[in-house]
C-alpha cells in the first residue's frame, strides 16, 4: 500500500462525493464521521440473489429437499395413526361396558328408539365389540408404528441438517473467496474513501451473519414450509370443515408478519450500517491511540463512540423488538383458531360427525400447524438480518474494479530502469487538476530526488509509476515500454518500495524480510539484514530472526521496523527503487548507516527518493522540485542552490531559518486522497 498521509487541507472524499455514480458507502470525512450511505437495495432482489448463491449446490439441495420431504411426510402422518390408537382405546372402553353377545346393530337401534341419535351415530362410527375390552395387541402395533415413524423422521432430519451444513459451508467458502478476490481487484481509491473498520465489518461480520442465516433459516424454513403444507393436506383429509376454520388464521398471520417485517427490515439495514460505522470508530481509536493521548482527545473520542453506539443501540433494539413481536402476534392468532377447533371438534364427536381419534388428530394438527408458522416468523428475524448483511456484501462485490491489464508486452527478467514521463496529466477529481503536462526522464542507475511543499504531488508521482492510479493522459515509459501495456504484477515485480509508514505483518523478522522475495534462502535473508543494519539489533533479541512481531509491530521500535522494511526491499533486488521518506523514523546515527545501505541498494538501479529532509538527497543525480503538480526546477544540489530559486528557499528554510519570501510559496496545489496523500 502507498503511504498513508493526509497532506492537504481538503480530502479526496470531499471531491469524490461529487463524482456522478461513485459509491461513497462507508466513507469517512477528515474527522472520522461516516459519509451518508446510499440507500440499500430492496429486500426481495437481495434475498433472491442470496438464494442464488446456492445454485451451484442444486444436487445437494435436491437431496436435502428429499430428506426433508420424507421426514415431514412421516411426521404429519403419525398423528393420524395415533388417532387410530385413540379410537382403539375409546372403543375398547365403551365395548367393555356392553353386555357380551349383544349385536352392535341392536345396541344402536335401541339408542335411536330411545331418542339418543347422537350417541347412536357415534357408536356407528366405532369398531365396537360388546363385552370386549381394549385390544392391546392392536394398540401396541399402532404405537410402535408411530414411534418408528417419528424415529425415522428424526433420522432424516438429522441427515438433511448435516448435508445442508456442508453445502452452506461450501457456499460461504466461495463467497469469502469471491470477496477476497474482489478486494484484490478494487482500485486504490476505493480503499482511500472508506473506513477500514466498515470494510472489515463487511468482510467478516456481514459474511458471518449470512452464514448463520443460510445455515439456520433455510433449514428451518424448508422444514416449516413443508410441514405446513403436509398438515394442511392432512387436516382436509380428516375434516375439511374444521380445516377451513384453521386456515382462517393464515391470512391474519401473514398480514401481521408482513406489516411488522417490512418495518423491521429497514431497521436491520440500519443496524448493520451502524455496526460498520462503529467498527470504523473503534479501529481509529485503537490505531490512533497514542495520538489521541498526546492531544488529550479521549473525551472527544468517547463522545463520538457514545453517539455511534447510541445509533447502533436504537437501530438494533428497534429491529429486534419489531421482529420479536411477530411470533407473539401469530401465536395469539393461532390460540384463537385453536379454541374454535377444540369447541367444534368436541361438538362433532358428540354428534357422531367424526370419531374421537380423528378429533384428537385434528387438534394435534392444529397445534403442530401453528408451530411451524411461529418458527417461520421467528426465522424472519434472522432472515431479514442476513439479507441486510447480504446487501452490504453485494455492494462490495458490485463495486467497480480497476481496469483489466491490457497486456501486450512483457518486461525482461532484468531491466535497466530507464523511466520517462511524457506529458503526464492526472487528477483525483475532474474539477481540480493535480499534475498537468509533466515530462522528465530518469536515466538508468540515476537517483532522482523529488522535493517540494506538502501537496505538491510528490507521492502521487511515484504512485503513477506503480500504476496505483491510471493516467488521465500522457505516457510513462519503463525501458521504452508504456507501463499500461505491461501487467501490473510484471511492472511491480521490477519495483521495490519503502514507505514512510513501515508495514509489518504478524510473523517472524525473517519472514517479514523474506516477504520481498519468497524464494530467498536463509543466507539471502542474513545478507540483506547485514547490508541494512537489521542484523545489529536482531542479534540482541532472545529469539534472533525467529522473533515474532505482532500485527502492529509494537514489540520493536519504529526505527527497527523501518530497517526491516528496507531489508525487505533490499532482498527483492528491484530494477527500480522508490523511497518515500524511508529514513524518517530512524535516529540520526542510524540514518547515516541506513544511507550507506541505501547507497549500496541504489547502485546500478534507478531510484526515486521523496524527502523532506534535504540533507538526505544532496548526492542525488537529479533533484526535481515540484509545486502544484509541476516541476519548477531540476538539476543537481549545487546547481539548484546556485540558481537561488524554489529549491534554495526550501533548503535555506531548513538550515538557515525561513527565507524572506518562503510564506509566499503556495502551500498546496493538489487534492490528496485521505489514504494516499497526493503530495507525499
Amino acid at each position: 500500500m502507498a503511504n498513508r498521509r493526509n497532506d492537504g487541507a481538503t480530502t479526496a472524499v470531499d471531491e469524490i462525493e461529487e463524482i456522478d455514480g461513485f459509491d461513497t458507502a462507508g466513507a469517512s470525512d477528515a474527522f472520522g464521521d461516516a459519509v451518508p450511505v446510499r440507500k440499500a437495495k430492496a429486500f426481495w432482489p437481495s434475498a433472491k440473489r442470496l438464494v442464488g448463491l446456492l445454485a451451484p449446490e442444486k444436487l445437494g439441495m435436491s437431496i436435502v429437499l428429499l430428506f426433508v420431504g420424507a421426514g415431514v411426510v412421516l411426521a404429519v402422518i403419525a398423528p393420524k395413526i395415533l388417532g387410530k390408537a385413540m379410537d382403539v382405546i375409546f372403543s375398547g372402553a365403551i365395548g367393555s361396558q356392553m353386555q357380551p353377545g349383544v349385536p352392535v346393530e341392536k345396541v344402536i337401534e335401541d339408542l335411536r328408539a330411545s331418542g339418543r341419535n347422537d350417541t347412536a351415530e357415534m357408536f356407528s362410527r366405532m369398531d365396537l365389540i360388546p363385552g370386549a375390552g381394549i385390544d392391546f395387541e392392536l394398540l401396541s402395533r399402532y404405537i410402535l408404528i408411530v414411534l418408528a415413524m417419528y424415529f425415522v423422521s428424526s433420522v432424516f432430519m438429522w441427515i438433511q441438517g448435516w448435508l445442508l451444513n456442508r453445502l452452506v459451508m461450501r457456499v460461504i467458502y466461495r463467497l469469502r473467496r469471491d470477496v477476497e478476490d474482489k478486494l484484490n481487484k478494487l482500485p486504490l481509491n476505493y480503499f482511500d474513501t472508506r473506513q477500514r473498520g466498515d470494510l472489515l465489518s463487511r468482510v467478516t461480520n456481514d459474511v458471518d451473519n449470512i452464514q448463520n442465516a443460510l445455515q439456520q433459516a433455510i433449514s428451518q424454513l424448508l422444514q416449516a414450509l413443508l410441514t405446513v403444507v403436509g398438515i394442511v393436506v392432512m387436516m382436509f383429509i380428516v375434516s375439511w370443515q374444521m380445516a377451513l376454520i384453521a386456515l382462517i388464521a393464515l391470512p391474519l398471520s401473514a398480514v401481521a408478519a408482513g406489516v411488522i417485517g417490512s418495518r423491521a427490515q429497514g431497521l436491520f439495514t440500519a443496524q448493520w450500517k451502524n455496526t460498520g460505522a462503529l467498527n470504523g470508530q473503534v479501529e481509529e481509536s485503537f490505531s490512533g491511540h497514542e495520538l489521541m493521548k498526546v492531544f488529550g482527545r479521549e473525551e472527544d473520542m468517547l463522545t463520538r463512540f457514545r453517539a455511534k453506539n447510541e445509533e447502533l443501540y436504537k437501530a438494533s433494539f428497534g429491529a429486534q423488538f419489531l421482529s420479536g413481536t411477530i411470533f407473539p402476534v401469530m401465536n395469539f392468532v393461532s390460540y384463537l383458531a385453536y379454541v374454535g377447533i377444540a369447541v367444534l371438534g368436541g361438538l362433532r364427536v358428540a354428534s357422531g360427525a367424526m370419531s374421537l381419534g380423528d378429533a384428537t388428530a385434528f387438534i394435534q394438527y392444529s397445534r403442530e400447524f401453528t408451530a411451524p408458522l411461529g418458527q417461520m416468523a421467528g426465522m424472519a428475524n434472522m432472515l431479514q438480518s442476513g439479507v441486510a448483511s447480504a446487501e452490504r456484501t453485494f455492494e462490495l462485490l458490485d463495486a467497480q474494479e480497476q481496469d483489466e491489464d491490457d497486456v501486450g508486452t512483457s518486461l525482461p527478467a532484468c531491466t535497466d530502469g530507464h523511466v520517462e514521463f511524457q506529458d503526464v496529466t492526472f487528477s483525483y477529481s475532474d474539477d481540480k487538476a493535480l499534475i498537468t503536462d509533466l515530462s522528465f526522464e530518469a536515466h538508468p542507475g540515476h537517483t532522482v530526488a523529488i522535493v517540494g511543499p506538502t501537496g505538491a504531488g510528490k507521492t502521487t508521482l511515484v504512485n503513477l509509476v506503480m500504476r496505483f492510479y491510471e493516467l488521465d493522459s500522457g505516457r510513462i515509459l519503463l525501458d521504452g515500454v508504456d507501463v499500461t501495456t505491461i501487467s501490473r504484477a510484471d511492472l511491480r515485480s521490477k519495483v521495490g518500495m519503502v514507505l514512510q509508514d513501515a508495514w509489518l505483518f504478524g510473523g517472524t523478522i525473517a519472514e517479514n524480510i523474506r516477504y520481498g522475495r519468497l524464494d530467498a534462502t536463509e543466507e539471502d535473508v542474513l545478507d540483506a539484514a547485514k547490508a541494512t543494519f537489521v542484523d545489529r539489533f536482531v542479534r540482541a533479541l532472545p529469539a534472533g530472526y525467529e522473533t515474532v512481531i505482532d500485527e502492529e509491530g509494537t514489540n520493536i521500535s519504529a526505527g527497527e521496523k523501518q530497517l526491516v522494511t528496507i531489508a525487505r526491499a533490499f532482498i527483492a533486488n528491484p530494477s527500480l527503487l522508490i523511497l518515500d521518506e524511508a529514513t524518517s523514523s530512524v535516529d540520526t546515527r542510524t540514518e547515516l548507516l541506513v544511507q550507506q545501505a541505501m547507497a549500496a541498494l541504489r547502485s546500478d538501479r534507478t531510484s526515486f527518493v521523496i524527502a523532506h529532509r534535504l540533507s538526505t538527497i544532496r548526492d542525488a543525480d537529479t533533484i526535481l522540485v515540484m509545486e502544484e503538480g509541476r516541476i519548477v526546477e531540476q538539476g543537481s544540489h549545487e546547481v539548484l542552490l546556485a540558481a537561488r530559486g524554489a529549491y534554495y528557499r526550501l533548503y535555506t528554510s531548513q538550515f538557515s531559518g525561513p527565507a524572506e519570501d518562503i510564506d509566499a510559496e503556495p502551500a498546496t496545489g493538489g487534492t490528496p486522497t485521505p489514504g494516499q496523500g497526493a503530495g507525499g
